[in-house]
């Protein structure tokens, strides 16, 4: 197996106000090139802790990361990171935005003016180059945030809940877009999101988490043809699966927050 990504033994521990909180637990994972991966699991369970570890913001306690053979030590170039909250800076246009990271690279002008003109084609954002984010719909939004990643083009996209925050029909429309845009660019995708449809709809492959500590509950290869179909038989027997798992975690969280409240 040509491991892009591989998590060894991961740890991550906070210490905080004399608490400590063991956030992830012996967590072991290697992802193939060009694999969609899905961490999925409810609140609590690591899922954001363990992709900011991959993306090098938040370096394990114990264990290694190694991104295609090299140590993880802190963010890089090679790894791209599309958040929930869009991160565009709204005193720059989208054509700006876009084309940031590329002038801290310091590629010239004429480099950089072309590369975002096709990026721009390729997310049907060419009509909105000279508007600025508050102009924008939230889908449009991910769309540029999404773009000015794609611009560096890192071979892995890091997503943390990229569309928690969007109606059904603008999610379904940006799922089926990324879908696109990975089976065409071949990039390697780590894809946090607490929803299970979402995650059957994307993912190659499914990795579920437990509850505080994080650790792999179940690891699965999602075998069912593309494009998906919410609605197929084999479509929610995997999703029913899922979500027992899922409501297993749920459950111990729960029981977890009523253990708390009674010793405060």
């Amino acid at each position: 197996m040509n491991a892009h990504i591989v998590v060894d033994r991961v740890g991550k521990v906070f210490d905080s106000e004399g608490r400590r909180m063991v956030a992830l637990q012996d967590i072991s994972l290697a992802v193939p090139r060009g694999q969609f991966v899905c961490l999925l699991g409810p609140s609590g369970c690591g899922k954001s802790t363990l992709l900011n570890a991959i993306a090098g913001f938040a370096p394990p306690t114990s264990g290694s990361i190694l991104a295609d053979g090299v140590p993880v030590a802190g963010p890089g170039p090679e790894r791209g990171m599309v958040f929930q909250e869009y991160a565009l800076f709204p005193w720059m246009t989208v054509e700006q935005n876009v084309g940031f990271g590329l002038e801290i690279k310091g590629m010239a002008r004429g480099r950089i003016s072309d590369r975002v003109a096709g990026l721009l084609r390729l997310l049907s954002l060419e009509d909105f180059a000279k508007r600025y984010p508050k102009d924008l719909s939230g889908g449009m939004r991910q769309r540029v945030a999404i773009a000015r990643v794609l611009a560096l083009d890192s071979p892995i996209m890091l997503m943390d809940e990229p569309f928690g925050a969007l109606d059904a029909l603008t999610r379904r429309n940006l799922q089926d877009e990324l879908l696109r845009l990975w089976a065409e660019l071949k990039k390697t995708v780590i894809f946090v999101t607490h929803s299970i449809e979402e995650a059957i709809y994307l993912a190659d492959r499914i990795v579920v988490m437990t509850y505080r500590p994080g650790t792999v509950k179940r690891d699965l290869l999602v075998e069912l043809p593309r494009m998906r179909d919410p609605s197929a038989p084999e479509f929610n027997a995997l999703k029913r699966e899922l979500g027992q798992l899922v409501m297993e975690e749920q459950q111990r969280h729960h029981e977890a927050e009523i253990r708390s409240a009674a010793i405060d």
